[in-house]
């Protein structure tokens, strides 16, 4: 009698066992394994632009434009002032081709980087002769500025018109302005504004980077469109102008004027 209360108990046991053998497996089975995500950072500044057109991807006298908003918008508004559906003609492209071969070779004998040969086309743009103001030039020269710097003005010579000669004078000019401000970035803003402006406006601001300064409208712009010229003369097919190729240099050419 005892031998089979025990047989039963011993097979109670058993069943016991079994029962939560098999559901400690359909649990495991069903159990979703949930992995944990990674966490998103939300602290990101709103300064950094995040665009496909990067603007990193511009730059001037190798100073890279920062990646921020207000510069890829003011670089967008250049872009589309001077794109082929605003200008609505290629003497950009003409005007290019024909300085280029002569400003180049002069701006390397004088260490001055090849991005400035953009300026004439900013400053003299589509326009040709003297402005309101009394510049004239490709380089925009005022009367003062370019006796200072070696050009006969007055007389009925006007050497601010000579090609060779004007761009020697530019030459002189943006090389001082680059020491004093010990930026190319600057001395082309300098070279729109003066430099006694821009210095004033470094002071009063307790600001020397270019991008991070508040001037005047045209300098505020200045450099944004020579990157903008320097793009649409790159690559014209990008920004409408579909009749040119890309710009390039002539080899071991001479300038003569």
């Amino acid at each position: 009698m005892n031998r089979k209360k025990m047989m039963k108990k011993h097979l109670f046991t058993c069943s016991v066992m079994l029962v939560l053998a098999v559901i400690f497996k359909l649990n495991i089975c069903s159990t979703t394994v949930i992995k944990p995500t990674a966490k998103i950072s939300h602290g990101v500044s709103g300064f950094i632009s995040y665009k496909t057109d990067a603007t990193n991807d511009y730059s001037f006298a190798n100073e890279a434009l920062p990646s921020n908003t207000t510069v890829y918008r003011k670089l967008q508004n250049s872009l589309k002032r001077h794109n082929y559906r605003n200008i609505q003609s290629h003497i950009l492209h003409i005007k290019a081709e024909k300085l280029f071969p002569i400003i180049e070779p002069i701006l390397r004998a004088y260490g001055i980087p090849e991005d400035f040969k953009y300026l004439p086309l900013v400053e003299s743009g589509l326009n040709e002769g003297t402005s309101s103001k009394g510049a004239a030039g490709l380089w925009q020269f005022m009367p003062g500025t370019a006796r200072t710097y070696g050009l006969k003005v007055g007389k009925g010579i006007d050497e601010r018109k000579n090609i060779r000669k004007s761009t020697i004078a530019a030459c002189k000019y943006i090389k001082e302005l680059y020491v004093e401000f010990n930026s190319w970035t600057l001395a082309a803003a300098a070279y729109n504004n003066g430099s006694i402006k821009l210095e004033k406006a470094i002071h009063s601001q307790s600001e020397n980077n270019y991008f991070r300064m508040k001037l005047n409208r045209e300098t505020g712009n200045y450099v944004y469109n020579l990157v903008a010229m320097k793009a649409i003369i790159g690559n014209p097919q990008k920004y409408g102008y579909g009749n040119y190729i890309t710009y390039a240099a002539p080899k071991n050419f001479i300038a003569y004027n």
